[in-house]
């Protein structure tokens, strides 16, 4: 399920988030891409954050930076996927 809605994510303050997508959320776990910015430069990043009490930690969170970050990141993810099956 993936949640297009302008929901609020726990980000880090200095972090404007231009656009975000959940990809997963329970009680107790989140995961979110988003597109943000900070300090005038752009990135999309991969969230997972867990509930503890009545807040949200992040305990992962893979940024990426470019297009040729992207682009090997997803060349070797492919690779690895293809051998799952």
């Amino acid at each position: 399920m993936i949640n297009m809605s302008k929901e609020q994510f726990p980000v880090d303050e200095t972090i404007t988030v231009l656009e975000g997508r959940t990809i997963y959320k329970s009680e107790k776990w989140w995961q979110a891409v988003i597109l943000g910015e900070a300090f005038r430069r752009r990135f999309v990043a991969v969230y997972l954050w867990q509930r503890k009490g009545d807040r949200w930690r992040r305990v992962h969170k893979l940024k990426i930076n470019s297009a040729a970050d992207w682009s090997r990141l997803r060349e070797v993810i492919d690779s690895l996927v293809k051998k799952m099956y």
